[in-house]
C-alpha cells in the first residue's frame, strides 16, 4: 500500500500570488479529509515576509477540529520555525536540509552543511517534546543554482540523518527535472541505506513525469508520495519550479493501492472549487478528463 500526503495548504499556496484566508485553508484541510486523505502538511512556520502565503500558520492550526487519526505536518526551516512549530499542536514536525549550497543558501540562508546540523538539532528537540518528526532532502534530482546533484551525496545525508529520531527520508524534485528511471534509481539506493526507515517522495511536475516519476518511486521501495490538489504549487525560491504533482492525477494512477482510499470525484470537485479561490485555471489531466466526462 502506498500513503499519500496532501500538501496544497502549504506547499501548494505558498508560490500562489492570491492570498486565502485562515477559514479558507482550514476547508481545503477539511476537503482534503472529506475525500480520503489521512496525512495532511497543513502550514509552514517561516518569514512572513518572504512567504506572506505562510503567515497565519498558528491561527490555522489553532482553528482545525480534525479527528486525532488525521495526522497533521508543520513545515521549519530553521529552530526560529521550530519553536514556533512545537508551540502548536502540529501532529508532527518536517524539516527541509537543502544537497547543494546554492539552493541552501537561496531558501534557509545557511549552508547545506549548516542545515544538516540544524536539522539534527531540531530533530533531538521534537523528540524531547514528544513530536515525530521527518526530513525532506531538497533538490536531491538537480538545483537551479549548482545544477546536478551526485545521488552519492544523496545517499550519505540520507544514511547520516537516519542516524537521529526521524520516522522517515523524504527526497524531494524540487524543480521537476526528474526521469522516472532516475527516481526509481535514488528510491532505491536511499532505501538500501535507511532501512527499515520509509522513505517518501515529492515530485514536482514541471516536465508532465511527475505521475511516472511517483509509479516507479513506489515501485523502487518508496511508502508515502505527496501531491497537492489540483497540482498547485511551486517553490518561490527554485526559478523554474512548477507545480506539484496532482493528487487526484496520483489518486487515480494508483487506485485502491493508496492506504485508506480516496475518493477522486471529491478531489476534482475541490481542485475545481481552490481554482476559483485562487483565480487559476490550469487544471490537471484527470481534472480535465473527470470534467468533459460530466459535461457529455
Amino acid at each position: 500500500m502506498i500513503e499519500l500526503v496532501e500538501v496544497s495548504p502549504r506547499d501548494g499556496l505558498q508560490n500562489e500570488t492570491a492570498i486565502l484566508s485562515a477559514a479558507t485553508k482550514v476547508a481545503l484541510i477539511e476537503r482534503a479529509v472529506a475525500s480520503g486523505i489521512r496525512r495532511i502538511e497543513v502550514a509552514s512556520f517561516v518569514n512572513p515576509s518572504r512567504v506572506p502565503q505562510m503567515a497565519d500558520a498558528e491561527a490555522v492550526i489553532a482553528a482545525l477540529r480534525l479527528d486525532p487519526a488525521i495526522r497533521t505536518i508543520g513545515l521549519v526551516l530553521n529552530e526560529r520555525g521550530a519553536k514556533r512549530a512545537l508551540a502548536t499542536n502540529i501532529g508532527e514536525i518536517g524539516l527541509v536540509v537543502p544537497m547543494t549550497d546554492g539552493f541552501a543558501i537561496a531558501n534557509q540562508g545557511m549552508s547545506a552543511e549548516g542545515c544538516a546540523a540544524m536539522a539534527e538539532r531540531v530533530l533531538a528537540e521534537a523528540r524531547e517534546a514528544g513530536r515525530p518528526a521527518q526530513v525532506t532532502l531538497a533538490v536531491a534530482f538537480g538545483c537551479p543554482f549548482d545544477g546536478a546533484v551526485d545521488p552519492l551525496r544523496v545517499v550519505a545525508m540520507a544514511r547520516r540523518l537516519a542516524g537521529s529520531p526521524i520516522r522517515e527520508i523524504s527526497l524531494a524534485d524540487t524543480i521537476g527535472i526528474a526521469r522516472p528511471d532516475e527516481a526509481g534509481r535514488l528510491v532505491a539506493l536511499v532505501r538500501d541505506a535507511v532501512a527499515p526507515l520509509p522513505v517518501r517522495v515529492h515530485f514536482h511536475d514541471t516536465h508532465g513525469m511527475g505521475v511516472a516519476n511517483s509509479v516507479a518511486a513506489a515501485a523502487a521501495g518508496a511508502a508515502t508520495i505527496d501531491a497537492a490538489i489540483g497540482g498547485t504549487g511551486g517553490c518561490p525560491f527554485a526559478p523554474g519550479a512548477a507545480g506539484n504533482v496532482a493528487s487526484e492525477d496520483i489518486a487515480y494512477a494508483f487506485g485502491d493501492r493508496i492506504a485508506g482510499g480516496i475518493d477522486v470525484d471529491q478531489l476534482v470537485d475541490t481542485g475545481c472549487w481552490l481554482n476559483g479561490k485562487l483565480g487559476r485555471a490550469s487544471e490537471s489531466a484527470v481534472m480535465r478528463a473527470t470534467i468533459a466526462a460530466r459535461n457529455r
